[in-house]
């Protein structure tokens, strides 16, 4: 497979953006991943990157190479291992991209059991509360919350996180502790706002209507686009926030957050793992979700 190697060397260097910095993760000169890539672009006929003095960007031709590229290398790893079972250690970069309350609260802590158990494994762990672009951004496998809109896009659904409607103790004190919608108004609460895009439209208080969820429009200084920011605005008494009890359970458990409309909550929210393609899926990106369902399992419905 050693004339896979530029393959390697070019994905490498597209996902990084830089020679020197590829050249010093796979451990080889600046100049032979330079011209590693520059054959490649003769054998294949195309200019795979845009090179400056100081970026490297992949060309139009370089992404959809780029693409088929990783699905060659997930083939080749399930060859290696095809007739080995479980005895061939998984090996080898994984790239995966959560919600930062997920990756904090619940999946760096089980991390260690993990990596423990495929120590040959090289975790990238992007948290971020953006959708990221799965091909452009070069993620094997990413954890969404809520509709996956994308129909290019593979989704394993995992299930549900139980909402909860929570303020401060401070807030309250302030502003009263709403009983019914009538009480979000004429008692001037506010929320805090979240919106994965600053500068969105508001979401709004979104409560059950029949069988269906309507949204109440009120007012909040705050906009956020992180889930984190977004737990700490409401401990500082700084609003009402509708979040998973995945994330806030514990401040609920201490009393620095207090459930409030608990018969109003918003809509739960859908967890997917989300792939770009179902096919060609390496050993390592599969045994990764699995483990995902697994952490996850106990706090889903």
């Amino acid at each position: 497979m050693r004339n896979l190697d530029p393959v390697l060397i070019f994905i490498t260097v597209a996902e990084m953006g830089s020679f020197t910095l590829a050249a010093s993760r796979l451990g080889i000169q600046k100049g032979r991943a330079s011209i590693a890539v520059r054959k490649l672009e003769e054998d294949v006929g195309v200019r795979l990157l845009h090179r400056t003095t100081r970026t490297v960007q992949l060309t139009e031709d370089g992404r959809a190479f780029q693409v088929r590229a990783r699905e060659l290398l997930a083939e080749v790893d399930d060859l290696h291992s095809m007739f080995a079972g479980g005895q061939v250690p998984l090996r080898g970069r994984l790239r995966v991209d959560l919600p930062t309350e997920i990756a904090r609260s619940t999946i760096v802590p089980a991390l260690p059991e993990f990596l423990a158990t495929h120590p040959e494994l090289e975790l990238e762990m992007s948290s971020t509360d953006r959708q990221v672009d799965l091909v452009q951004e070069g993620f094997d496998c990413v954890l969404r919350l809520g509709t996956i809109r994308d129909e290019t896009l593979i989704a394993r659904p995992l299930g549900l996180l139980r909402m909860a409607n929570a303020a401060s103790p401070s807030y309250l004190a302030r502003h009263g502790t709403p009983r019914s919608l009538e009480d979000l108004q004429t008692q001037g609460h506010r929320i805090i706002h979240f919106s994965t895009m600053l500068g969105a439209r508001p979401h709004g208080w979104e409560y059950p209507d029949g069988e269906s969820f309507a949204t109440l429009q009120l007012p909040g200084p705050l906009h956020v686009n992180s889930a984190q920011t977004y737990e700490a605005a409401a401990l500082a008494g700084l609003g009402l926030i509708q979040a998973p009890v995945l994330g806030i359970g514990q401040y609920l458990a201490a009393g620095s957050l207090v459930e409030v409309l608990p018969d109003l909550r918003r809509r739960a929210l859908a967890v997917s793992l989300v792939v770009a393609h179902r096919s060609n899926l390496s050993r390592r990106v599969r045994a990764f979700m699995k483990w995902i369902e697994d952490v996850l399992k106990p706090h889903l419905q």
